[in-house]
């Protein structure tokens, strides 16, 4: 019997602690007043009496109740159910009137203010509504002033009633003061009860919230409560209980959290609480609680939280389940004719229902639970483990999150010591969860079963509540409505206390003598069901089944192993270790192994041990992912039971050998396996010997059966299992005598201290290390990859990872102490839980540490003796070959390649042999990082692997951890990974040989020589002397290499020149100066120009301003000592003549260097305004200018209008058009510091005078370019295509340079017309889009208006230069008004501007009249950097593609590499319609102008000019475009330690994509071929050659490489046929390439036709037709890269012994091409006859002729006839063409229209399809068979259809917007005369000499280019099985040899045809056919028969529809 309540207490308003408006609490009264000696007081009551603190109130408020819930430190819950009602209270100031002051937020005291006053029962029993009755007859018998005393009632209620436990009778009892109450406890009191509170969350939260909530407090997270009510805050809280059940809540539990206590909220322990919605405001900080809004319904999970979920077949039956109880219509809301629909469950029904479901939830998550308990102890009390990996195995969820912290948590801990033990008192879940598995199966997901079941728990959840079903009318006095508004309330009595303990004594005697008469029947202990087991074992035996085969080969592989004949096991182990991936095969080796084991065959050859052991270690290796370990369970006996005699006296044993696996330091397998053996030893002391079964199972069944079947089916093996042994223990355990029991306890002890001795010693075995001075290695690395550092950023070493080791690790000098201490952890743990006795554990303590010595001591012999046996022999290491030069910086380490993600060379879907892994070592040299190995397997052991990349091509360096490989015998637990921007990919595993400190020194070497410190360390300065100042002066330069340091220093500089304060002078000694601009003399001396004092601009990348301080230099520091680099004498013109960029000038007719030099006529020169890089230094010496601008101009002026003072300089002219190519960087816009300087500058009128003269000489530049350009003076009448129907109408007038007195600019403010727009515009990149914004905040910096007189210069710049020119008005223009500026010409202009988009739209284009600016995207550095990382990834993965989702095409796609080359392609094509059609000139104005401008320009070049196709001109064209005018190499590929930052950018490669794409194109206008762009992208990035080093000319020249040339006298080269000399490094790639191509054509492309290559190449740059270069995806593992020639010549050389001649006809060789390079090993017909003609010489004696000298010999078969084309190929030609032209008015619109065409999106309708169409997106079929009907989405403008899972992925941009590619042909399609007069000159897109292979490859681009409309029409066609009629239209094409019809005539998308080859019959229909449309003409119809269906047709009249079987007719 327990007491109703323990305590009542009443806590009112304690006014001598009211401080500032807040009060508290105070206990008025407690009863009793001693506390009861089984039941505490509780502290801080009167905290949860008022949650929300204790305030006064001014209005009355009627009475509240709400329970509370305390904890005391024994962790049992006490609640405390509090009423709470408010007294009438006067105020009176404290302090007089006029001295009290009103703090700021203090209350307000009125006369009357309303105290509260709590009366609250606290009670270990949760019968609230009882509570509620008792404090209500309390409150009514005060406010009611009944004539009862208190005392009475409260003494009652503490000392009288009496509760009986759970399964008593009812009790019905009164307090005294006439009511009448009862109470029923429930039948079983495990199980918890909710009334209706459940429901209600339900309600409250919905299904998805509080599973959600759920699984929160499953998985021990936080969760807070918050409403507006107490009430349910409990109730929610108390459900979350109910619905845990079976398990019980272990952590911080307050349902009602006081405002005092919100700091709790905080603590780092999950916790179930809840608060007032008055403190949402506190509660939005926490981050790491999952809230619920009990009154809105909200859930708020965190952001960063990740919240396990159930399994999702759990999850799903659990929602239906709840959805049928909830809303049980809502199964049959669709139906026509809905059944009755049945009642909803009242709300204490609906309760246990839901309830009901949770049950059934759980018993189906921890179904077989109990088949995964392992008993340690029976007697005195049952000790029970679970096993948790073996149950997450069988179940098959080893990966599911939610159950694995369900398992580990601290309510599962405790589920399984109340529920574990076999024989106790059962409950429902024992039942549901016995019966689980069965009552699925019989459900099958029916509604109707599933709520018979669910209602039927729910009435047993019912009954348990309320047992007595007989009504009981209670009475419970109640207050009148409205009694606590009354007017005079008496305040709340004192209570007697003696009075009250009176009474509580009294009624404690009676209720004593009471209990004693009353017998209360206790429930009966029973066996507890076993329930299902957790495995499917027909599932096993399918997966035995499936692996009979894999089986068979290792029983085989086994036997042969110890009936000791090797050769026969070696054959089969490789396919052994594959099988061993297998988990049904490790547990068959385990059992094969220990059958051998009992027969005695323990003691083995040393080749025999070798062999087991690896076996050993390969099953452990596999099975380390698994928690599990049945494997090295299984394998733990066995490793000290097979051994080998090393001597007499010295055996060595397994264990030795398989120390390295991490599941030997898991605590967590020692414990399970221990646990194990202990069962197995405690159910055998239990177990007559006579009833165990004397045979044993038979072998064969033993060694197939899985491990898990094995393990649940040996204790069938027996008559009883543990569990049902224990279950009779412990029944009939009161029944022992006292002697039995010792007995019992006694034998229990022993057996578990004997396993822990046993055990001791075992992990001693494995912990103990063979060489106990390496220390135990830390072999945890299943994290993935560790240590991985990214050599970009930084070189550090690697982190290892701290894996779950089960203890601290010491030191790592005391390895001994180490295993002591992970012993002595493990024998406190299993001997404290099996209960032994202190005295043993004393003793076992004291045993180890002798044990581990003498263990020690007898390794010490064992690993002596096994040093001497002879090694194991390995592979030879195969030396590399090695380049002249080359020299060997690490000697070979011994080690493995690893495959990666490719499958070349893995014997995978691509077949051929298993060449990886290779055995074999990695060497480093001073200029490659190789491997050279031989494979694995034995199978291609005969090959050579080599794999190999340049060490500067390294982009990142990472240790990874790797997983089993097949044909590795040693355990490898990590690897080192390379990766290269040449596209190669090492994973090497090293050999155990190869220590860590080898394996750190081989990486720290690789990042030292990965990063000089100056590019003179490199391979390419292979024997260069250079001295300290030399270094010295490349690190100054590389200072300001990121833009970090350059900020700093400048900044830093800057500051010391503020204004108003004066430089100090600088002394004369030491003083810093600024050299001279004269030609530099440089005997062995280069002195590092300056400019003078007025010249300098600022020449570093990113200038953070215009106007930098004067740069000085020290003497010391630009001086450069060099023996071997020499610079020229005197830099002078004559001496850049040779320079083959000027050479180039001269032969495009761009003028001679000087200006007194050139013709009067010659429009360009050569300008020397550079020559000493005063003006640029990134730009070359010479460059090309218009003849009418001089050189002062250049340097004073023009160069600091743009960034890094690169001005527009002129690259090519078109031969015909005479159109000039220019390029520059982007216009310089202000920075702050430079506007701040220019406030000083303004306010005199010299700095006005210079910013005008920029302005003047800016627009005389342009204005020269436009009158060197001959459309600026006549305008052709041939213009692009549509250019004005695509412009808006307003744009299209054109307008010329206002004229007149008063000018629209003011030239005052600003330094140039482009410089003034841009101020305060950075121009950051080509996509951004709010360069605007720092406009008008930095336009006050510089707009303050000067204080000096006005401008005299107040006329109209352009008037001006109008006038200066000639005068000259420009065609079309027309006077402006005064001041009026006129709208931008739309019409073609003189000279297009490509810029971009941030600086382009605010350039005032009135100022420069026949110039247009187009803003153009641009593909920023940054992300061509993001897009190769993601390339190489994708290219060269290192980890097969697993996902089916994620292709190797998706994953190039995802890079956008090749939209980012399509962007070059299609610019480069807008420039060369313009120069070639329109006869316009284009300037290329982007970034610093060395980037992307350089790939535009370049390519540009290409498809204009034949020369540059050429082999000698494509070395011409990178050395003008990317050498001369200063692409950033170094800095760009990160040739030195200063660089390391700022990451790889691929700028160059992409360059020789886009070559690339466009040589696929047109393969007959190439001279080179594919292998020549991938030669060259390999070595621009290896730091062979010294081409491409340094970041400009200028620094070439100061390092004395700009006019170094290997080809001068200093001897010949090239004398072998791979264009080498033996013992000479060549200097030079073009070198290099003059040398192979000398002898060999590696190079030449035998289809190039020379002939026709005058023409202009227009390819297409739709993604379609780009193609993935396969320099990114193939390799050679033969010779490793086949870039470097010599390697490739010394391995493929045959041996001298064997020298053969060259292959003939009828030789034979087998090529792998994923080991062979297809290309050298068989050689196109060309190359072989040529081969041949050489060979043949040879054996004649003759001379051999030059490969060369003979293809020029040879005479074509047959003129190539350009001329003769057919009309068809002509109208290919145009259309090509056309689509050329389209994409140019495309760039031209977009950059005009800014971004009003490239947002407008699509406006998608659904769309029913009834004929086949499909999808312009994924191209699958929108309709056919299946999906007839089927409804898409539909483009209302542009007619675009598409799936709707592929509407979000389409283009964003609506076709309408652009010009649609069939209103792009119509509009350039022309009649056959004009195709007729189309000229190659006027309009080429392809040569005629390749018209059969080039157009057919883009005809099928455009289905309109080559069909031919016989015949079109409207006919109304019937549909398919019983469709309706729909009118079609029809179009019949005789050269398609089809009839297509579309949805109407203006539908550009065929929806489907017929072919009418298939046709069989066409006649005219006898009658009408029905359906068919109204007034329809009987004789109109006709059939059309087909092999596949007939087609009904209607026309509109009789003749009609003969006409169309007329044209059909004619086409068949």
């Amino acid at each position: 019997m327990t007491r109703l309540a323990d305590y009542f207490v009443v806590v009112g308003y304690d006014h001598d602690k009211e401080r500032s408006g807040s009060g508290s609490g105070k206990i008025i009264h407690r009863f009793p007043e001693k506390d009861w000696d089984d039941v505490p007081f509780h502290q801080g009551l009167e905290l949860f009496c008022q949650p929300g603190g204790w305030d006064l109130s001014s209005q009355r408020t009627q009475p509240s109740f709400f329970v509370s819930v305390l904890t005391d430190i024994e962790a049992d819950r006490h609640y405390c159910a509090c009423l709470t009602f408010h007294e009438t209270v006067s105020m009176t100031p404290k302090k007089p009137d006029d001295v009290e002051t009103e703090e700021e937020g203090g209350l307000v005291h009125h006369t009357l203010m309303f105290a509260p006053k709590s009366i609250a029962l606290i009670s270990r029993l949760d019968y609230f509504e009882t509570f509620r009755n008792c404090l209500g007859i309390i409150y009514t018998v005060y406010i009611e002033s009944m004539n009862v005393q208190l005392e009475s009632i409260i003494g009652n209620l503490l000392g009288s009633v009496h509760i009986p436990p759970p399964g008593g009778p009812q009790v019905r009892f009164s307090v005294g003061a006439g009511d009448r109450q009862s109470l029923q406890p429930p039948l079983n009191g495990a199980i918890p009860v909710s009334r209706n509170t459940v429901a209600m969350l339900f309600q409250q939260l919905g299904i998805h919230n509080v599973l959600c909530l759920f699984c929160a407090a499953l998985t021990d997270n936080k969760i807070l409560f918050h409403s507006s009510s107490y009430s349910r805050l409990t109730d929610a809280s108390t459900a979350l209980l109910a619905i845990l059940f079976p398990l019980k809540y272990s952590y911080v539990y307050i349902p009602v959290l006081p405002n005092a206590l919100m700091e709790v909220l905080s603590t780092p322990t999950p916790f179930i609480m809840g608060v007032h919605s008055s403190n949402k405001s506190e509660i939005q900080e926490l981050l790491d609680v999952v809230v619920a809004d009990l009154d809105s319904g909200y859930l708020s999970i965190p952001e960063h939280l990740n919240l396990p979920m159930l399994p999702d077949h759990i999850y799903n039956r659990a929602h239906q389940e709840l959805t049928l109880v909830l809303s049980p219509d809502l199964q049959n809301a669709d139906c026509a004719f809905p059944p009755p629909t049945p009642s909803p469950s009242l709300q204490p029904m609906l309760d246990k229902e839901i309830r009901a479901i949770f049950m059934r939830l759980f018993a189906e998550l921890f179904m077989g639970y109990r088949s995964c308990l392992t008993i340690i102890r029976i007697h005195p009390e049952p000790v029970i483990t679970f096993h948790k990996g073996l149950f997450l195995f069988e179940r098959g969820l080893s990966g599911d999150d939610f159950l694995q912290k369900v398992l580990g948590g601290m309510s599962f801990q405790t589920f399984v010591q109340e529920r574990g033990p076999p024989f106790r008192i059962c409950d429902m879940f024992d039942e549901i969860s016995a019966n689980i598995q069965e009552t699925l199966l019989q459900e099958g997901r029916k509604a109707e079963r599933i709520i018979k079941n669910v209602q039927d728990i729910a009435r047993h959840l019912f009954i348990n509540e309320n047992p007595n079903p007989q009504p009981y009318s209670q009475k419970i006095p109640k207050p009148c409505d409205g009694a606590f508004t009354r007017i005079h309330i008496p305040t709340f009595p004192r209570i007697d206390c003696v009075r009250v303990q009176e009474v509580i004594d009294d009624g404690v005697k009676k209720a004593s003598m009471k209990a004693q008469l009353q017998t209360i029947r206790q429930p009966k202990s029973q066996f507890v069901p076993y329930g299902p087991p957790a495995g499917n074992i027909t599932a096993q035996r399918n997966i035995i089944n499936n692996n009979a085969r894999r089986l068979e080969v290792l029983r085989t592989c086994v036997n042969s192993i110890f009936e000791n004949k090797i050769l026969d096991a070696r054959k089969t182990f490789p396919a052994v270790l594959r099988s061993l991936k297998s988990r049904v095969v490790r547990n068959a080796l385990t059992r094969e192994l220990s059958t051998h084991a009992h027969q005695n065959r323990a003691m083995l050859e040393s080749q025999q041990f070798d062999l087991i052991v690896r076996l050993m270690n390969c099953a452990l290796q596999e099975d380390a992912c698994s928690e599990e370990h049945a494997v090295a369970t299984a394998l733990l006996p066995l490793t000290a039971s097979f051994c080998r005699k090393l001597c007499t006296g010295v055996i060595q044993f397994a264990y030795t050998c398989v120390q390295d696996h991490p599941v030997w330091a898991s605590m967590q397998f020692w414990q399970a396996t221990f646990y194990s053996d202990v069962e197995k030893n405690i159910r055998a002391l239990y177990l007559p010997p006579d009833e165990l079964k004397a045979d044993k199972p038979d072998l064969n069944e033993a060694f197939t059966a899985s491990p898990d079947v094995v393990r649940r089916t040996q204790g069938l093996l027996y008559d009883k299992s543990a569990l049902e042994i224990a279950a009779e223990q412990i029944r009939i355990w009161p029944a022992q005598s006292e002697e039995e029991r010792n007995e019992m306890i006694s034998n229990e002890e022993s057996t578990v201290f004997s396993q822990a001795i046993h055990y001791a010693n075992r992990m001693v075995y494995m912990r103990v290390p063979l060489d106990i001075s390496k220390g135990i290695k830390n072999v945890f690395s299943h994290e993935g990859e560790s240590g991985s550092s990214n050599i970009s950023q930084s070189i550090g070493g690697s982190d290892s990872l701290d894996g779950e080791s089960g203890f601290e690790e010491g030191d790592s000098s005391d390895p001994a102490g180490s295993v002591i201490r992970f012993i002595s952890k493990f024998v406190d743990k299993v001997c404290s839980e099996g209960g032994v006795t202190a005295e043993h554990q004393k003793s076992l303590h004291q045993m180890i540490p002798g044990v581990v010595a003498m263990h020690i001591e007898t390794l010490e012999a064992v690993n002596k003796e096994s040093k001497r046996l002879p090694p194991i022999k390995k592979p030879k290491i195969l030396k590399p070959a090695l380049l002249p030069g080359e020299e060997l910086v690490l000697a070979g380490l011994r080690g493995y390649l690893l495959p990666d993600g490719r499958e070349e060379g893995t014997g995978g879907n691509l077949g051929g042999p298993q060449l990886l892994p290779a055995e074999g070592a990695v060497f480093l040299t001073t200029y490659r990082v190789v491997f050279k190995g031989t494979p694995c397997d034995i199978q291609a052991c005969e090959q050579v692997v080599i794999r190999s990349f340049p060490i500067t091509a390294l982009t990142k360096e990472k240790k990874v951890s790797i997983s089993n490989t097949p044909h590795i015998e040693q355990y490898l637990s990590e690897a080192v990974q390379l990766r290269a921007c040449t596209f190669q990919l090492m994973r090497i595993a090293f050999d155990e040989e190869v220590n860590q400190e080898k394996i750190e020194h081989f990486r720290k070497t690789v990042n030292r020589y990965r990063y000089p410190p100056s590019v003179f360390s490199m391979f390419a300065f292979n024997g260069v002397t250079t001295t300290n100042t030399m270094l010295q002066t490349h690190k100054q330069k590389d200072k300001t290499a990121t833009l970090r340091k350059f900020a700093s220093r400048t900044f830093l500089r800057g500051s010391s020149r503020k204004p108003g304060l004066k430089n100090k002078q600088m002394s004369r000694k030491g003083q810093k100066y600024v050299l001279p601009g004269e030609p530099l003399a440089v005997p062995r001396r280069a002195t590092l120009p300056k400019p003078p004092l007025q010249d300098l601009t600022d020449s570093r990348p990113n200038s953070l301003y215009e106007e930098d301080d004067i740069t000085t230099v020290d003497e010391s520091e630009i001086e450069i000592q060099t023996s071997t680099l020499k610079a020229s004498d005197t830099l002078s013109a004559d001496k850049l003549m040779d320079r083959p960029y000027v050479q180039d000038y001269q032969r495009l007719g761009l003028g001679s260097p000087g200006s007194t030099r050139q013709k009067s006529t010659e429009p360009f020169r050569i300008s020397e305004v550079n020559l000493h890089y005063n003006v640029c230094r990134s730009y070359p010496a010479l460059v090309v200018v218009p003849s009418t601008v001089a050189d002062e101009s250049i340097r004073k002026s023009l160069g600091k209008c743009h960034r890094q003072s690169r001005f527009p300089a002129i690259t090519w002219r078109h031969p015909r058009t005479k159109a000039l190519l220019l390029r520059c960087s982007g216009f310089h816009g202000k920075g702050v510091m430079g506007m701040m300087k220019s406030q000083v500058v303004q306010n005199t009128s010299t700095g006005t005078s210079t910013e005008t003269t920029r302005s003047i000489e800016q627009e005389k530049y342009f204005q020269s370019i436009v009158a060197n350009t001959p459309v600026g003076s006549h305008h052709n009448t041939d213009s692009l295509v549509s250019l004005n129907s695509v412009l808006t109408p307003t744009s299209e007038a054109t307008g010329s340079p206002p004229q007149g007195s008063e000018s629209p600019r003011k030239v005052g403010g600003g330094s140039s017309a482009i410089y003034r727009a841009m101020t305060g515009i950075r121009g950051s990149g080509g996509k951004g889009m709010n360069s605007f914004r720092g406009l008008t905040k930095w336009g006050s910096l510089r707009t303050t208006p000067s204080s000096g007189p006005p401008s005299t210069l107040n006329t109209d710049v352009g008037a001006r230069l109008a006038h200066k020119t000639g005068g000259q008005q420009p065609e079309g223009g027309q006077d402006a008004k005064d001041g009026a500026v006129m709208p931008t010409s739309a019409h073609k202009a003189a000279l297009y501007v490509f810029g971009e988009k941030s600086q382009m739209k605010a350039i005032k284009t009135e100022n420069f009249p026949k110039c247009d600016f187009i803003p153009c995207d641009f593909n920023e550095v940054r992300h061509v950097k993001a897009s190769f990382k993601k390339l190489m990834r994708a290219c060269v993965s290192s980890a097969p593609l697993t996902d089916p989702e994620v292709s190797f095409h998706k994953l190039v796609e995802d890079t956008e590499w090749l939209l980012q080359i399509q962007n070059i392609m299609q610019l480069a094509g807008a420039a060369v319609d313009l120069m070639d059609i329109q006869g316009s000139s284009v300037m290329i104005s982007m970034e610093d102008g060395s980037d992307f401008t350089s790939q535009v320009v370049a390519l540009t070049q290409v498809l204009l000019d034949p020369y540059y196709r050429t082999i000698d001109g494509f070395r011409v064209l990178v050395e003008k475009e990317w050498l001369a005018f200063g692409h950033k190499f170094t800095h760009r590929c990160n040739h030195t330690a200063a660089h390391q930052g700022s990451g790889f950018a691929p700028i160059f490669l992409q360059f020789l994509d886009a070559v690339h794409q466009v040589v696929n194109q047109f393969p007959l206008s190439f001279e080179f071929n594919q292998y020549f762009l991938k030669f060259i992208a390999y070595h621009y990035c290896s730091a062979r050659f010294r081409n491409f080093f340094f970041d400009s000319e200028c620094e070439r020249f100061e390092y004395g490489t700009l006019f170094e040339d290997s080809r001068t006298k200093s001897g010949k080269i090239g004398e072998r046929g791979d264009g080498t000399s033996k013992g000479i490094q060549i200097k030079s790639l073009w070198d290099y390439i003059d040398s192979i191509h000398l002898k060999t054509p590696l190079f030449y492309n035998f289809l190039y036709a020379p002939s026709i290559r005058d023409c202009v190449l227009r390819p297409y740059s739709d993604i379609a037709n780009l193609r993935i270069w396969d320099y990114y995806i193939n390799e050679d593992l033969r010779t490793g890269s086949t870039y470097d020639r010599e390697v490739v010549t010394k391995a493929t050389e045959p041996n001298e012994e064997n020298e053969e001649g060259p292959l003939l006809p009828t030789d034979r060789r087998i090529i792998n091409g994923c080991y062979d390079n297809i290309q050298e090993a068989q050689l196109d017909m060309f190359r072989w006859l040529l081969e041949e003609m050489s060979h043949l010489e040879t054996d004649l004696c003759h001379f051999p002729m030059k490969w060369k000298f003979v293809w020029e010999k040879l005479e074509s078969p047959m003129e190539l006839q350009s001329t003769r084309t057919t009309a068809a190929s002509e109208m290919v030609k145009q259309h090509g063409t056309s689509l050329h032209k389209k994409t140019t008015i495309e760039i031209l619109t977009k950059g005009k229209e800014g971004s009003k065409s490239q947002t407008q999106p699509h406006h998608f309708e659904t769309h029913s399809y009834v004929t086949p169409t499909y999808c312009d997106y994924c191209q699958h079929l929108l309709w056919g068979l299946v999906k007839q009907g089927y409804k898409g989405m539909k483009c209302s403008e542009c007619g675009y259809n598409c799936h709707d899972k592929c509407q979000n992925l389409v283009p964003k941009q609506c076709g309408k917007v652009k010009i649609s590619r069939e209103s792009s042909f119509r509009q350039s399609q022309t009649s056959m005369e004009d195709v007729i007069r189309v000229t190659p000159q006027s309009t080429p897109m392809i040569s005629g000499g390749q018209t059969t292979p080039t157009y057919y490859d883009h005809s099928w681009q455009s289905a309109q280019v080559s069909e031919t409309r016989t015949h079109e029409g409207y006919l109304w066609k019937r549909g398919a099985l019983l469709k309706g009629w729909k009118q079609r239209w029809f179009v019949l094409d005789s050269t398609k040899h089809q009839l297509r019809y579309y949805e109407s005539k203006e539908d550009t998308h065929c929806k489907g045809f017929i072919d009418l080859s298939e046709i069989e019959s066409l006649q005219l229909s006898a009658v009408a056919l029905p359906g068919a449309p109204k007034k329809a003409e009987e004789k109109a119809f006709f059939d059309l028969k087909t092999i596949r269906r007939v087609y009904n047709f209607l026309a509109d009249s009789k003749d009609h529809a003969d006409e169309w079987i007329n044209k059909i007719q004619e086409c068949l």
